[in-house]
């Protein structure tokens, strides 16, 4: 696979050697490709990720796999909070909710299916540990979005996607929050974390309430998890 490496200054070293075991997904949220690579390789904007892929399909390379991109910003994912360091970030352009969003191409689409296989299989991550921006940080982000094709992802093995499995006890925020915290998600803002579930496994009504279906989704998904320490990746 072609790789336009445009290497960008804002990196560091991953934290006391941490290893990453974590896959997350994001749109640009900006005007064009071109103003989305130039803010992650300005210095002044101390952001940036590890891959870039354009809507043509085109990938940049902006950091190295073996430093710690910041792609993240403030997140939480399984108790983790240095996201940066346990992770690999990958920037899909897109001009986001701001900017009109729009479905992401088949191209473009395409590029990240075999990128996700080869960072994957670089690091050992698991299908689980593939998730959005949006699910690291569900106060304040929203990507890549309702419009992501987190099924069909799913299907090529990068991400899960559940079938719904009803509860013992529809619609009991203190059960929904205990399985979304197992799932992963920061639950010390519950209507936001049950939105970025809703944006991944129920995309037609994203409200941020907790309703039979929204619930029977938590729990089918969290069904489908290995154990506590492999969600931790320890």
């Amino acid at each position: 696979m072609t790789i336009i490496d445009s290497p960008s200054p804002n990196f560091g070293p991953r934290r006391d050697g941490r290893k990453p075991d974590l896959l997350v997904l994001h749109y640009t949220g900006m005007k064009s490709a071109a103003e989305a690579l130039e803010r992650m390789r300005d210095p002044a904007s101390e952001v940036s990720a590890h891959y870039m892929i354009d809507e043509d399909g085109a990938c940049h390379r902006l950091v190295d796999e073996a430093m710690r991109a910041w792609h993240a910003g403030a997140a939480c994912w399984a108790g983790e909070r240095d996201v940066n360091s346990a992770s690999i970030g990958i920037e899909l352009v897109n001009p986001g909710h701001e900017h009109g969003y729009r479905p992401f191409p088949d191209p473009q689409i395409a590029r990240l299916i075999a990128l996700c296989a080869e960072v994957t299989a670089r690091h050992g991550i698991a299908p689980h540990r593939v998730v959005g921006h949006a699910d690291i940080a569900p106060a304040r982000k929203q990507d890549p979005g309702e419009l992501f094709p987190w099924k069909y992802m799913a299907r090529q093995g990068f991400g899960l996607w559940p079938r719904a499995q009803p509860t013992g006890a529809p619609g009991n925020p203190m059960e929904a929050a205990f399985l979304l915290a197992e799932i992963g998600y920061d639950i010390a803002d519950l209507p936001a974390a049950l939105a970025a579930f809703q944006r991944r496994y129920r995309p037609s009504l994203i409200d941020g309430l907790l309703d039979k279906e929204t619930a029977a989704l938590i729990n089918g998904l969290a069904g489908m998890l290995p154990r506590r320490d492999a969600l931790q990746g320890e």
